[in-house]
């Protein structure tokens, strides 16, 4: 085998090697989890090609502000939007819209759009209550 050849083959393997480690750490490494706690507003099946299930939770709290403005603290929400790629959370979190729930997540550096179309995949759910 020629010397051209040798490089050849081996700068397709650097780049193979190279392309694979970078797919690995985009889409299926956990770059961190936790849990989020708020009130289910929307939980949806939808997709062209891939249906996927999809999520929102409102999360209420309390936005402060500096001492030298005087000024009052205002309550704002914020949204976590989420996906579910397991068919058995996702059938229970169909049945708790308006509830205060309770979700462990994990949270990819990309999404993958058989997946779902957020970053954030939703394993599994902690606790669920109502919110009367």
């Amino acid at each position: 085998m020629s010397t051209g050849k040798k490089i050849l083959i081996w700068t397709l393997l650097a780049i193979v090697l190279a392309a694979g480690v970078f797919v690995y750490f985009r889409f299926y490494f956990v770059f961190g989890d936790g849990v989020k706690a708020g009130e289910l507003n929307q939980f949806t099946y939808k997709g062209y090609v891939w249906k996927t299930y999809e999520g929102k939770i409102i999360q209420a709290g309390f936005k402060g502000t500096a001492p030298k403005t005087g000024g009052n603290a205002t309550i704002q929400s914020y949204i976590f939007d989420f996906s579910v790629d397991d068919e058995e959370v996702a059938n229970e979190l169909m049945r708790c819209s308006g509830k205060i729930v309770e979700l462990h997540y994990k949270e990819y550096l990309g999404a993958l759009p058989w997946r779902g179309m957020q970053k954030h995949i939703v394993d599994k759910i902690i606790s669920v209550t109502s919110t009367e």
